[in-house]
């Protein structure tokens, strides 16, 4: 007999984890990684994707092929949604107050080692490029972190409201749990195809189909893609390149770099492993040479081409026919190169070859000819077919040749304890009405299922003191604009904006997605501004009335009331960090 699920909210830990699951923080993932896949089931959970099926973009899908699903799916999210990562979105903390929140249960020294907000910089990319300055950090004191809170698929529509931003908006973590989401309702792939990736710094998706596909940011990569040589590809590779994969999540469970148990299948996370590790790796071919000529742009100046224009025999710089591809639909790979040659003005060609210079098109039949032999068997024979006064530089190519066609992905550990727990068995052949249905009625014996009401802000199912905990404790963007306002003050400035929820039902959005978007209904109007209140007045006490068409908020002898739909009777009772919820 399955035993039932119930969280223990006086357990510091389990509450921290469960209130998480309304701020979704960057920080709060790494320690909570069970709170990663939650957000998909509950972007999967809501309205917003299904809706998306019914426009004309979308018309047929079931028809195409898996790429060219894919191909729709990210053209979408381009057009709607951009890569938002500024500082003051959701507002700032400091180092040493979020330590605290996680020092009973978590080794700090790991987080400092393995999160880019607590003080890891990565490897040399990143210290080259001055981490807090990348980020904009650089003009705070030096505790200073963002929230970076990764946004439901309801908050990143929301951005369209915010002022200067014409349409949806989300950081890396959101756009992946977006993509997951949106490519099994829309794309029709199994969740069990779908894995996530979290480094120190970046979030990113591997799709178990056909060759594989990542999703990165807003773009998606292909296993030709990846090995194209351009600055876009270069971006995408660049976290695996760099960074260890500190969480691998999946519908089964997930695995940790720094904890010892993992819940993942465990047959799951090791198919994952080959297929990924496959997914970065390649034999040199003549295609892939010419792509990673592209890519490491210091190595053309070793070759020229020969072409045999009218009968004549031509020779010309690869930086020249570089240069020509940059303005051109045409490249220097084999099925459009003679368009690109096509291109170039007489002029910019020789007669004789060049001197010094190696021709590109005897190594390409060399390299056609070697059949993916050992790397550096051939570095040997190619350094006797072309010798060359640059022995030194060509040396240091095929080093980055290795580089570029051999990533190693860092990921965690397989050498861990796995503990399978219970996770929902949804189908893309679902509606929404049964995927909704199956993971409410598994939330009693699974937590996955139980987070994902958590994360899906389904009020009526869920415990309300980790939502209460979360609106009062992680919610400082309306602080300043507020700060030092009285409670007449503050209640009129919220009363006045539009009285409409981004979230459907008795669903509830938190204080700052109120502040930022412009509009809240009254119960999420009314935390708002318990919010403000206690931050102005840290050692008052503040009621929340909720019922029937009205929020109640009681501070100071006096009540202030919002209307709301949302159809709650509760009563919330705060003073300090305590809430009580009757």
């Amino acid at each position: 007999m399955t035993k039932t699920f119930t969280p223990d909210f006086s357990d510091k830990k389990t509450l921290e984890k469960y209130s998480s699951a309304y701020t979704l923080s960057d920080m709060e993932i790494f320690i909570f990684p069970d709170l990663f896949y939650p957000l998909v089931l509950a972007n999967i959970m809501s309205p917003v994707i299904w809706q998306w099926r019914d426009d004309p973009w979308f018309r047929d899908m079931h028809r195409k092929n898996f790429i060219s699903k894919a191909n729709r799916i990210k053209q979408f999210i381009i057009d709607n949604y951009i890569f938002n990562l500024d500082l003051e979105t959701w507002g700032l903390t400091e180092k040493d107050k979020e330590t605290a929140r996680f020092s009973d249960f978590f080794d700090t020294e790991l987080l400092k080692q393995s999160n880019a907000l607590f003080g890891y910089e990565g490897d040399k990319y990143y210290f080259d490029i001055d981490i807090r300055r990348h980020f904009g950090l650089d003009k705070y004191n030096t505790s200073a972190i963002p929230y970076w809170k990764t946004e439901t698929i309801e908050a990143m529509t929301a951005f369209r409201h915010k002022e200067h931003y014409t349409t949806g908006a989300g950081e890396c973590v959101s756009l992946a749990a977006l993509y997951a989401a949106a490519m099994f309702i829309l794309g029709e792939v199994p969740l069990a195809k779908i894995f996530m990736m979290a480094t120190p710094l970046h979030s990113q998706n591997y799709i178990d189909e056909k060759d594989g596909l990542m999703t990165n940011n807003r773009r998606i990569m292909t296993k030709n893609m990846w090995f194209n040589g351009t600055s876009l590809s270069g971006k995408a590779r660049r976290a695996l390149e760099n960074e260890k994969v500190t969480i691998v999540s999946h519908i089964t469970g997930h695995i940790h770099t720094v904890d010892g148990t993992a819940t993942i299948d465990r047959e799951a996370y090791l198919s994952f492993t080959e297929k990924l590790n496959s997914f970065v790796k390649s034999s040199l071919t003549p295609a892939i040479f010419v792509n990673f000529l592209r890519f490491k742009s210091e190595y053309k100046c070793l070759f020229q081409y020969h072409y045999l224009r009218t009968g004549i025999s031509h020779y010309i710089t690869l930086e020249k026919l570089f240069e020509y591809e940059h303005s051109s639909k045409s490249g220097m790979n084999e099925e459009t190169r003679d368009k690109l040659l096509a291109e170039v003005d007489q002029e910019e060609f020789l007669y004789d070859p060049i001197p010094g210079k190696i021709m590109l098109n005897n190594v390409e039949e060399f390299i056609k000819k070697s059949k993916g032999t050992d790397l550096q068997v051939l570095e040997e024979e190619f350094t006797k077919a072309f010798p060359t006064e640059h022995t030194d530089c060509v040396s240091r190519m095929f080093k980055d040749i290795s580089n570029f066609i051999m990533t190693e992905p860092r990921l965690p550990s397989s050498d861990k304890k796995f503990v399978p727990g219970i996770y929902p068995r949804i189908a893309v052949t679902d509606s929404r009405d049964e995927i909704i249905s199956k993971i409410r009625d598994l939330a009693s014996v699974s937590e996955m299922a139980l987070l994902t009401l958590y994360a899906y802000r389904e009020m009526e199912l869920t415990d309300w003191r980790p939502f209460v905990k979360a609106a009062i404790e992680r919610n400082p963007v309306c602080h300043e604009p507020l700060r030092g306002k009285s409670a007449e003050e503050i209640f009129s400035l919220i009363d006045k904006l539009k009285n409409k929820s981004i979230y459907d039902s008795g669903r509830m959005a938190q204080p700052d997605e109120v502040w930022n978007f412009g509009r809240g209904d009254g119960a999420e109007k009314a935390f708002l501004m318990a919010d403000a209140l206690l931050f102005n007045d840290p050692g008052a006490g503040v009621a929340v009335s909720l019922h029937d068409d009205h929020a109640m908020v009681g501070y100071g002898g006096k009540d202030y009331r919002f209307v709301t739909a949302k159809g709650h009777s509760k009563k919330i009772l705060i003073k300090g960090n305590e809430y009580k919820v009757l």
